[in-house]
């Protein structure tokens, strides 16, 4: 897995829950930075894609491992 600048743990929460927490967790972070997000919801996968192409924000990675979720989020 490529480098991050910050982790968010999203894991049991069901849809919107971890979109709303990488949404702020990416407005506090500064253009370029990378959020690795993990989440157990099988949903989050098209929510995180859907995510992206809304904000603008580079969905860098996305893999399940484990029964997790692993997203790489490059702030816009």
């Amino acid at each position: 897995m490529a480098d991050f600048d910050q982790e968010l743990d999203a894991s049991g929460l069901n849809c919107p829950l971890p979109i709303l927490r990488a949404k702020k967790t990416l407005n506090q972070m500064d253009s370029g930075k990378v959020l690795h997000i993990i989440a157990t919801d099988p949903g989050s996968v098209k929510d995180f894609e859907a995510f992206s192409k809304q904000t603008g924000n580079e969905l860098m990675e996305s893999k399940e491992e484990g029964g997790k979720f692993h997203f790489l989020i490059k702030k816009a």
